[in-house]
Parts: structure tokens; sequence; C-alpha cells
């Protein structure tokens, strides 16, 4: 009898252990996947509903301490037609008295400050073997993916049409033989007849419209995809967030200075070059010229740039009244951070945009599964941000 007690207790004691380190190990795992949840979700997860229960069980890849994910986010590049690509760039040469060519693919973007949608368009299309370091791979099979981008060079598409015509060119017929916005309507015709767009109305989808006008026309049909963009000037609250889209920054024209660090033999105080009236007419650039184009070792170029004004960019810039060593940090600082504002860096801003972008994947499969289980009902006015999951107002659930 004594010896069936002891095995008892033995047997009962080794079950508690089990239980307590089950309890242990199990707060530990819930602990951490709360932590990684609060630190992927730029908002309160604890005002909404349980995430287990929205998130229903979907793979998730969480980005690790350094801010790349475990796993590249699957990407498919879809294969538009070459109107909104290589079309644009056509257009946009016969516009200013270019000629066509056989093949249009061997044409060459024109540059300028929006080059970023080429860089992301051509980034995509290079070997793996090529694409180092980045976020994201692409995907021949539109099944395996996690995202998929749209190629438009909306941008361009934008400015093809010239404000001042080629010379001797009929000014009417320039117009008439490309149109953005009918360019624009295109896309989507094209666009929603896709099975993987019309699956989650584009939640999914990268889109990019750098220019602040760029898909003006058909912005409030893609206002659910991840837009990637460089400010909020023209966009509304219901259009564009931080929260879903990523700001990406211009392409300079100007080559970037790639000496060692100093201020001998620079003797220009400021330099600025842009066009002087632009948004809301340009007032506050016209201030800036009036009170510092008379200064001092301060050059002032106005319009756009030339090689005349790129040539006088290098010469880079001290104020007067900054120490020497504070120039010297300030240049070392920025040394160390210039690649994410170079396109041609093999490790510099495409990269870094495609790795915002796939931050945001968390945020989307979320929205996702959100918008699959709720019932929509009309509103005179939406009640929420695009944080939710539909415009229309607020939501029961089934």
């Amino acid at each position: 009898m004594a010896r069936k007690y002891s095995l008892l207790k033995q047997t009962l004691a080794s079950l508690c252990f089990i239980l307590a380190l089950y309890a242990i190990i199990n707060t530990l795992i819930s602990s951490t996947a709360t932590l990684k949840l609060d630190r992927s979700f730029p908002f309160d997860i604890a005002n909404s509903v349980m995430v287990s229960d929205e998130l229903d069980s979907q793979e998730i890849d969480f980005p690790n301490t350094s801010g790349k994910s475990v796993f590249p986010v699957k990407i498919y590049h879809y294969d538009v037609p070459t109107r909104f690509t290589f079309g644009v760039i056509e257009h946009h040469g016969i516009a200013r008295g270019g000629k066509t060519i056989g093949k249009i693919t061997e044409l060459k973007y024109p540059g300028h400050q929006h080059m970023a949608e080429w860089f992301l368009f051509s980034d995509l299309l290079r070997p793996e073997s090529e694409r180092v370091e980045s976020a994201v791979v692409r995907v021949m099979d539109p099944e395996e993916a996690d995202l998929f981008y749209v190629p438009f060079f909306s941008s361009l598409s934008l400015i093809v049409n010239p404000i001042r015509p080629a010379a001797g060119s009929n000014q009417q017929q320039r117009k008439l033989a490309y149109s953005d916005e009918e360019t624009q309507k295109a896309l989507m015709e094209w666009l929603e007849k896709q099975e993987y767009w019309k699956r989650n109305n584009g939640r999914d989808h990268v889109i990019i419209a750098q220019d602040p006008n760029a898909l003006y026309k058909v912005i409030d049909t893609v206002k659910s995809s991840i837009l990637l963009i460089s400010d909020f000037g023209r966009l509304r609250s219901d259009q564009a967030s931080l929260v879903k889209d990523v700001i990406i920054p211009y392409s300079h024209r100007i080559s970037t200075y790639n000496g060692d660090i100093g201020i001998e033999n620079r003797k220009t105080l400021l330099f600025f070059m842009g066009n002087r009236y632009r948004k809301e007419g340009g007032k506050i650039r016209d201030m800036l010229f009036n009170i510092l184009e008379k200064e001092r070792n301060v050059i002032i170029k106005h319009g756009t740039q030339s090689r005349e004004n790129r040539r006088a960019a290098t010469h880079v810039s001290k104020l007067r009244k900054i120490s020497k060593q504070r120039i010297l940090d300030y240049q070392r600082e920025m040394k160390e951070v210039k690649r994410y504002f170079e396109y041609t860096d093999s490790n510099g801003t495409v990269n870094e945009i495609w790795r915002q972008v796939s931050q945001k994947l968390p945020l989307i499969k979320l929205m996702i599964n959100r918008e699959k289980r709720v019932i929509h009902r009309e509103v005179d006015k939406p009640d929420c941000s695009c944080l939710c999951a539909n415009q229309t107002g607020i939501r029961a659930r089934l």
C-alpha cells in the first residue's frame, strides 16, 4: 500500500510539473506574439476585436528586430500592356518632336524627378541574383504572391503633353494624340478585369503615384491599395495615409558628391534650384527668392534643371553661422544615410521602398480578413478613416 501511495505522489508531482511548465511556456509565447503584433500594427489593437480572431489563423511573416522580414515578401509584377509603360515613354518623346521606333521596349525613360516609377519597374525585372538585400522576391505565379505590383508610369503620363509644344507642331493635334485621363481609365478597365484585383478590391496591390497629381482621375478607385507617393498635397485623408501608404523620395538629377568630407574650397553659402511658382501659386518660394537672391554667396536658380544649373549645384554649401565642426558632423551623418536617397545604389532607395512596403503586409492581411466579415451599410458621410476596412461606415459582425 505504501509503495502504491508513493507511486501516486510521484505521478501527481510529475503531472503538476508538466502543467506548470506548459503554463509558463504558453505565457511567454502569448507575450511575444502580443509584442510582435503591437509593433506591427500602428493602431490600438486593444480597441479592436481579438487579434487571434481577426487574423483567422492566417500566416504572417513579421519583421525581425532589424526591420527586415524573416522571409522575403512575395510580389507579383503584372505584365500590363506596353501602353502603360513603354508606350508612355514613346508618346512623351513624340510630343517633343521625337520619332517612333520599331521596338518601343528599347526606349529609355526620360530623366526627371519622378524616375522612381522606372527604377521600381526595372528592379522587379532584374534577375533575383542581382537584387541584393531586397525585402521582396518576385514570383511568376500570382497564386503564390502576397502583394501585386501594378507598373504604370503615372507621373510621366501626366506630363506627356508639354506646356510648350515642339516647334512647328500643331498644339491641338499634340493634345489629341495622347490623353492622360484616358490612359488612367484604360488602366483601371484592364485592372478591374484581373482576378486578383477583384479578389480583395485591390487592397493587396502596390501602385506608384509619385507626382501629387498622378492618377487624379482614378484615385478614388485605387485608394484602398498601397500607394507610393511623395507627399499628401493633393490627397484627402480617406485616400492616403501614413499607415497604409509609403512616402518615397524624388529622384535627384544632380550627381552625388562622392568625395571626402570637408569644407575647403567651398565658397557658396546657399544654393537653390527650382521653379519659383509652384503649388498654391508659389507664395513661399517667391518670398524666399525675394529675401535671398541678392545675398552674398547665395545662388538662386529659377526654372527647371539645366546643364549649367547642375554644374553649379556640385559646389555643395556652407552657412556662415555654423561652426566647422558642426558642418563636418552633418557631412558624416549625410554620408551614412545618403544611400537611402540614391535610386542607383544597389542597396539604396529601391530596397528601402520595398522594405517599407513589406512592413505593410500584416496590416493589409488584417484589413482583408476584416472586410470579409462585415456587413456593409450606406451612410451619408464616411465616419471612419482609410484605416477602416469599409469607407461607408462602421459595420456589424457576421
